[in-house]
């Protein structure tokens, strides 16, 4: 059966109906899972391993039967290593029903299904007797329902549904414990994720500052934590204010309660500075002694350990409420808030000579409300774009180009979401200035437009040619356009390189066996998945995070001419890379770069060929297209290959590219 699947074209803007099969989702779901980077997670499989087999033996000791209780089961892993470990039985939940039909068959295909129950339900909906899912209440609970910010998943009202329903009381918990570390810094570069900084334009008439209004100025933004590798983060572009401290833990072997609450730590600053963000990481003792430990904490906390490399659980940025200037040695006191799915922070100054009633007090206003965005700014601006927006030498290339074009006569049209060039523009002395965005504006007031510009940036674009929208929109005006018209920017190049990951390719990369289990049905089915729609196309990945070292040199291998209409042709290219560095060809990077001026260009992409640790150096304000070659996907064993084909094909009615690649 086909279903029709609406969708706004993010290049050219239009609203299309396509045609799907009936399993369109699901291939999308596991095709853009995760699963493989957990099965790759080594530290993660061993640590679980163990903490399995030592809850298994803590309960025969005491001559009980030992009956586990799998929630979220997924490929049925901690199940078979809880029965490889001895249990007598293991109950094994998962709710979505493909990841459950490939569990019972990786469960039968590894001799457990005499061991293993796979129950497909949520585990709110599982029953207990005699004639329930579970025969008996379990009395060890295994699960890894955890994602970066802990309990964004929904792991406290899943244990505290368990232990009142499914669970014995005592009984053994792997993990056992999880507990929150915060650490307070001042950092530029991650407080332009959440302010508009002040821009400052030389005009003719002296420099003028473009100030953020006080409604954005003064507010705490979103709650949603901010996620990513601070592992990649170097140690220049913060400062920390405090030691670690730990925020709060939870016993996963004891009744939990996920009604909103909050926690509060005292500290002391060491050193004096600003207190803007709140960098947070976890760790889980997989045993009462905590003899079994995983940890998700950044490279500075534990410096002579190795890393991990995981892109399921990374660390959070938290972004206070407001700026504090902090002294160092005077008494603060950190407060985490967090309802049942999300954490959010404050800091408060201890009044001198305050006493317990004082504390006290304090704690009485804690309030443990989520912050709402009352500016609308945070809603428009993602946390990137914020930072692309802060961004001094990107904003003076715009400003060196605007004063290239502008004159007292240009009437100008700006087409980009929630851009800052329209305020340039009139600050570098514009007749007029008009903007478009995507909620549309009627063009029917304008004048003749003299200059179109645009950075370009649209909220809807995933993948670095959708800003092409720009392109659209221009053709979409031409006729408010005037015959002299001067268009910024004037065209745009896609470019690409041939690159070996660090890391990265594990996301997509087959596991085979993952703690002498085999996994290859999962394999298979996320292949199947990939073959139905994904593997054939690039994904959006954030590349400061996720090290890598070029192959090849960048190729510029499209370009867009702005300064024309688009065209009814497809436009098509092809060609080889050379390699030229030895390593493994995990996929090619695409970037576009758009040329505002003959001499002045803005890149999507890549910054520098190589840093000082041999990586490339990306713009940490863009996402980059990442096309993995077949190799990661499927595992061939290749001799080293000299070059890289590639066709490539801009269906200008569409505004979608198709691409081909092939290792020679």
């Amino acid at each position: 059966m086909k279903i029709f699947c609406g969708r706004a074209n993010p290049t050219t803007g239009s609203m299309e109906w396509l045609e799907e099969g009936e399993d369109y989702d699901y291939h999308q779901e596991i095709a853009r899972s995760r699963y493989a980077d957990m099965l790759h997670d080594k530290d993660r499989n061993v640590k679980y391993y163990q903490g399995i087999r030592a809850a298994v033996s803590r309960v025969k000791e005491r001559g009980e039967k030992a009956i586990v209780l799998d929630i979220g089961t997924g490929t049925g892993l901690l199940s078979m290593m809880a029965a490889s470990a001895g249990a007598d039985f293991c109950y094994a939940i998962e709710v979505f029903k493909p990841m459950a039909n490939a569990a019972v068959k990786i469960v039968e295909k590894n001799g457990f299904s005499d061991k293993i129950k796979v129950i497909n339900k949520h585990s709110t909906e599982v029953t207990v007797g005699p004639d329930g899912d579970m025969q008996c209440r379990a009395n060890i609970l295994v699960t890894e329902l955890f994602d970066t910010e802990l309990i964004g998943e929904g792991a406290l009202p899943t244990y505290e549904h368990a232990h009142k329903y499914l669970v014995q009381e005592g009984c053994e918990a792997v993990p056992h414990r999880a507990t929150v570390y915060a650490q307070l810094v001042e950092s530029r570069r991650m407080w332009s994720w959440k302010k508009l900084f002040p821009v400052h334009v030389e005009a003719e008439d002296g420099e003028k500052i473009l100030v953020p209004p006080s409604e954005m100025e003064n507010c705490p933004g979103v709650p949603s934590v901010c996620d990513i590798q601070l592992n990649q983060m170097p140690s220049s572009d913060f400062s920390t204010l405090s030691d670690v401290v730990t925020m709060f833990s939870v016993d996963f072997s004891k009744p939990v309660q996920s009604a909103s609450t909050y926690y509060r730590v005292q500290l002391e600053p060491v050193k004096s500075g600003k207190a803007q963000i709140v960098l947070s990481w976890w760790d889980i003792d997989m045993d009462p002694l905590g003899m079994i430990n995983c940890t998700m904490a950044p490279y500075w906390v534990k410096p002579t350990s190795p890393l991990q490399w995981r892109d399921h659980w990374m660390q959070c940025v938290y972004f206070l409420p407001r700026e504090e200037p902090v002294l160092q040695g005077e008494k603060l006191y950190l407060t985490a808030c967090r309802d049942e799915y999300s954490v959010w922070y404050s800091l408060q100054k201890a009044r001198e000579g305050e006493s317990k009633a004082g504390e006290e007090e304090h704690k009485a206003g804690v309030c443990v409300e989520s912050p709402v965005c009352r500016c609308r700014a945070h809603l428009l601006w993602n946390r990137p774009r914020l930072g692309e927006l802060n961004d001094q030498n990107r904003t003076h290339q715009y400003v060196k180009a605007l004063r290239k074009v502008l004159n007292t006569d240009s009437v100008c049209l700006c087409i980009s979401d929630g851009s800052l060039l329209p305020m340039l523009a009139q600050y570098l002395g514009a007749k007029q200035v008009f903007t478009l965005e995507n909620s549309g504006v009627s063009c029917s007031v304008m004048e003749k437009i003299s200059v179109l510009v645009g950075e370009p940036f649209f909220t809807t674009s995933l993948l670095p040619w959708h800003n092409l929208y720009f392109w659209y929109a221009r053709t979409a005006v031409s006729t408010h356009l005037a015959s002299n018209v001067t268009v910024l920017p004037q065209s745009a190049s896609l470019h690409m390189m041939i690159v070996e990951f660090q890391d990265l390719w594990r996301i997509r990369s087959p596991c085979g066996t993952c703690e002498g289990f085999d996994v290859q049905t999962m394999d298979d089915m996320i292949k199947d998945s990939l073959d139905f729609r994904e593997s054939k196309e690039a994904e959006p990945h954030p590349l400061w995070e996720y090290p890598c070292r070029s192959l090849s040199d960048p190729q510029e291998v499209l370009t867009f001419d702005f300064t024309k209409a688009v065209p009814q042709h497809c436009l098509s290219t092809e060609g080889s890379v050379k390699l030229l560095r030895k390593g493994k060809s995990h996929g090619a990077v695409l970037w576009m770069e758009y040329h505002l001026a003959a001499d002045i260009s803005v890149s999507t992409g890549l910054i520098q060929m190589s840093n000082e640790k041999g990586n490339c150096e990306w713009n940490p304000h863009c996402k980059q297209a990442v096309y993995f070659f077949s190799s990661v996907i499927e595992s061939e064993i290749l001799s080293d290959p000299t070059a890289v084909t590639y066709a490539i094909n801009f269906d200008t009615k569409t505004g979608e590219i198709a691409m081909d690649f092939k290792l020679l």
